[in-house]
């Protein structure tokens, strides 16, 4: 039976969302309304997220949404996200543990695949410094217990818009961990993420990031 103009019409409103396991699919009007209302420009929220979101440039006000729905479905509807100065970098603060997050959301994404559209990459911080060697160094060693007796770890930077030496970072984490370095299979990861001024930090397992992309195309 051929669908009518209105229903045609209807179909190709936002408030529909097209994928290959589900071929139409509802989006709540809840989700919708969040498109301004949680997405914000928001200086000081650079300086205290613990979610780092990467999304397509020019999609960041979508993936945030998104984020924003997967977030509320795992408990938290008070999360908040925001602009950085990087396009397609966005953050978000959540009252949840950032590591369990991932953790759940990996989960989200290996049931409904089709709730991902925008949202790329998520990272977990758990500190948030100002981009100086010292404070990094202090906020990784605060963080070293993460890394237990006999476990090795790797540590990995990204930097955007930031002059600071990557090896001084590496060498100021290194005095501050007495364990032993494993480039290839470490047991722990140290993640410092760049923006400008600030970075976030985070000892994770080496799972400890959400790729959308790949994690879709393993399972």
């Amino acid at each position: 039976m051929w669908a009518s103009s209105q229903q045609l019409s209807e179909r190709s409103s936002p408030a529909f969302r097209f994928s290959a396991k589900e071929p139409l699919v509802e989006e709540s009007l809840e989700r919708l309304s969040h498109r301004t209302l949680n997405f914000k420009n928001d200086s000081n929220l650079l300086s205290d997220f613990n979610l780092l979101v990467s999304s397509a440039r020019g999609n960041e006000r979508e993936a945030n949404s998104e984020l924003w729905y997967l977030i509320a479905e795992l408990g938290d509807r008070s999360a908040e996200t925001s602009y950085t100065p990087v396009s397609g970098l966005t953050v978000a603060k959540t009252s949840l543990d950032p590591l369990r997050v991932i953790q759940n959301l990996r989960s989200t994404l290996k049931e409904k695949p089709w709730e991902f559209r925008y949202v790329l990459k998520v990272k977990p911080v758990q500190k948030v410094v100002p981009t100086e060697i010292e404070a990094i160094g202090k906020a990784v060693s605060e963080r070293s217990g993460a890394i237990r007796d006999g476990e090795t770890f790797r540590v990995s930077i990204e930097k955007r818009r930031s002059n600071v030496s990557s090896k001084e970072v590496i060498d100021a984490i290194a005095a501050k961990i007495p364990r032993k370095v494993d480039l290839r299979d470490p047991a722990k990861v140290v993640l410092v993420e760049i923006i400008g001024t600030v970075a976030g930090i985070a000892v994770i397992p080496p799972n400890g990031i959400l790729g959308i992309e790949r994690e879709k195309r393993t399972t």
